[in-house]
């Protein structure tokens, strides 16, 4: 099998800089570029692009030949009982307005792209000749002819638009099914995770990652993070579960570090900076003893909100 690799293998520079290569692999600055937040892709390189470790399109290969080829394989899989749209592009959409509204879709300018690690890579060699899913792909910088990119978002990998909770696939479809970061996002995990066991085939393989000690992120809607416990549960209804494991790239180290950066970047001046030179032993006191230090107080509602032990709901029921 001989993948085709998109983009994300060239970071960009001041000596290899290319607008329309640049655009085309930040649709974040195209879009800000489009609204008159800069005045081109290069203005937000020279301000941001130079110090955020932005890549280039690739500028050899298209994908409609490939993408062509997938789709004409997967189409006898695809569900007709949902109204559904091609688009120019070859990709296919099950995103209607009703949905839309149903499911409260919001658009959005992030960009989310989390990479495969090994387990994943010998998931798409073991089944060369098989189909896999990819349940929220995000944006690929590989683009595999035996992985379908399902996502809410259209980004140029994308294969199949719709939502997880309504797969566009018939009955046990697909060899395995890969979900990295995505079931925090969706509005009902336990429908999305028994659509999932649907267009497995029977003895098909599931790599599910779901965050659990994560703060606030994402495609503009974060509902659910998921104990040990809780991943278990989404699936075991459906599924002998072989293991639930943490892998080296999700360790409690990610945690501490996400949180300590996320907190240092709602800070500024000398309470930053007195918050930066704290040692570990003064953070494991009573925390009430915190709460009224600079650090802890003048935090901002957004971020205690990302970063919070607990929330609060008060209700009045209609």
């Amino acid at each position: 099998m001989k993948p085709v690799v998109l983009r994300m293998d060239e970071i960009v520079t001041v000596a290899n800089f290319d607008e329309g290569r640049y655009l085309r692999a930040n649709p974040d600055v195209l879009a800000a570029v489009n609204k008159g937040d800069f005045l081109s892709g290069r203005a937000h390189f020279d301000l941001f692009g130079n110090c955020e470790g932005r890549r280039l399109a690739d500028k050899t290969h298209d994908l409609g030949q490939i993408r062509r080829q997938k789709m004409d394989r997967l189409r006898q899989f695809l569900r007709t009982d949902m109204q559904h749209l091609w688009t120019d592009s070859g990709k296919v959409s099950y995103i209607t307005e009703a949905l839309r509204h149903e499911t409260q879709i919001a658009d959005t300018e992030n960009i989310s792209s989390n990479g495969y690690d090994g387990t994943v890579h010998a998931l798409i060699e073991k089944y060369e000749d098989g189909l896999l899913l990819d349940c929220g792909a995000g944006k690929r910088d590989t683009y595999y002819p035996n992985v379908v990119n399902f996502e809410i978002v259209d980004y140029d990998t994308t294969d199949v638009l719709g939502l997880g909770e309504y797969l566009s696939f018939h009955d046990n479809v697909f060899d395995a099914v890969i979900s990295v970061a995505v079931l925090e996002h969706v509005r009902d995990p336990f429908k999305c995770a028994s659509e999932i066991a649907r267009v497995l085939k029977k003895g098909g393989e599931l790599f599910c990652s779901i965050p659990f000690l994560q703060p606030l992120h994402g495609y503009p809607h974060h509902y659910f993070n998921a104990t040990p416990q809780g991943i278990r549960r989404l699936f075991e209804s459906e599924f002998e579960v072989i293991d639930v494991t943490v892998y080296p790239s999700t360790p409690p180290v990610w945690t501490v570090n996400w949180i300590l950066n996320s907190w240092a970047q709602g800070l500024s001046g000398k309470t930053r900076d007195d918050f930066l030179s704290m040692r570990v032993s003064e953070f494991l006191v009573p925390p009430m003893s915190l709460v009224s230090q600079a650090f802890a107080a003048d935090l901002s509602m957004e971020k205690q909100l990302e970063l919070a032990c607990a929330t609060v709901l008060t209700a009045r029921k209609l």
